[in-house]
């Protein structure tokens, strides 16, 4: 059997203490739940959530061609170009 980290509690324990478990594994610690002496469950700290999107955060630092040149219709050679498989 594998080396399990972190504290090792049982069933009853972990029913008993919860709350103070998952305020441990809030706090980094790893909590294993064991069943009949074997690990059975394992309570981690959830990740940090990832950054948020900040709108505009390039505001100012590209520029963009005028409306009418982005939308004008592609030369016939890159319309072709699109249809040809890449392989």
């Amino acid at each position: 059997m594998t080396a399990v980290p972190g504290r090792i509690v049982n069933v009853h324990e972990a029913k008993t203490h919860f709350s103070r478990l998952i305020d441990a594994a809030h706090a980094g610690e790893t909590i294993v739940v064991a069943k009949g002496g074997k690990p059975w469950a394992r309570l981690v700290p959830l990740e940090p959530p990832s950054a948020r999107r900040v709108p505009g955060v390039l505001a100012g630092r590209l520029k963009l061609p005028p409306l009418e040149v982005l939308l004008e219709p592609l030369p016939a050679e890159e319309l072709a170009a699109m249809e040809q498989p890449l392989l």
